[in-house]
């Protein structure tokens, strides 16, 4: 179906894998129109009810943009490049009303890391090696690098990680809040399914709430503790939350339906 991207959908839980090893996984336009469309899937397939982002082989995640793309493009061409993949794809994961988990397996460099960043956690290999490069092509990040970063690791570490292009291992990620756990590269995708076969036993409708109240609590929305109270109030609407409730005080697992 796809020419750089492979699919799978397994317990509900659909693993896109970027699929260019020779190129280390790097983004192009085929790539991103590719992964947009792998998206809508997700979106519009009931079926899915996660997806965990990760790239082919054991030496890249995703090794940065697709260099040779640039050369050509003026102001608007590099604004134009950076919206349509805003548009297509990082605005897609980071809104996604279903789990989005990046599964990290060596190089997120440029806009690799940016990829890993859109999505709502990261689970990295041992082997994980973490970056923003630009500077070094007289570029800044423009798929909300500058952005994302400073949100996940805090202001003062995200200017000196920009503006040295420094590259950091997966435990110091890890210590900075970048990712949330460090695995053996042979347990990467084992343990981020895990994680999203925890989550399918919680409240889908709940979970999708959740993603949309902490993405504005990040972008520092003034009305976020308005909104979280509005979609607690809409959450005493569903059959989820009688089913959760009940199961409570009838001491058994509730059975959810996304209702």
């Amino acid at each position: 179906m796809y020419n750089t991207l492979l699919t799978q959908t397994e317990n509900g839980t659909c693993i896109i894998t970027i699929n260019r090893p020779d190129k280390m996984n790097a983004l192009n336009k085929d790539v991103i129109e590719e992964l947009g469309a792998a998206l809508d899937e997700v979106y519009n397939n009931s079926e899915i009810k996660s997806v965990i982002i990760t790239g082919a082989g054991e030496k890249a995640f995703v090794a940065g943009a697709d260099i040779s793309e640039f050369l050509t493009l003026d102001a608007a061409g590099g604004a134009e490049l950076a919206t349509r993949g805003r548009v297509l794809v990082f605005d897609k994961i980071e809104n996604c009303p279903k789990p989005v988990i990046a599964a990290v397996n060596g190089f997120a460099l440029g806009g690799g890391c940016e990829l890993a960043m859109a999505c709502h956690f990261r689970v990295a290999s041992a082997n994980a090696k973490f970056g923003q490069p630009e500077v070094n092509l007289g570029l800044i990040p423009g798929y909300g690098g500058t952005q994302r970063l400073t949100r996940l690791i805090g202001q003062g570490k995200a200017m000196e990680l920009l503006m040295t292009a420094d590259m950091i291992g997966a435990d110091e990620a890890k210590a900075l809040g970048l990712v949330n756990h460090v695995v053996p590269m042979e347990e990467l995708l084992t343990k981020a399914k895990e994680i999203l076969q925890k989550i399918h036993t919680k409240a889908p409708l709940a979970i999708t709430k959740i993603i949309a109240c902490v993405n504005e609590a990040a972008d520092g929305n003034h009305h976020s503790f308005d909104h979280e109270i509005v979609r607690f109030g809409e959450c005493f609407m569903t059959e989820d939350m009688k089913e959760g409730t009940s199961g409570f005080l009838e001491k058994r697992k509730p059975v959810f339906k996304g209702k």
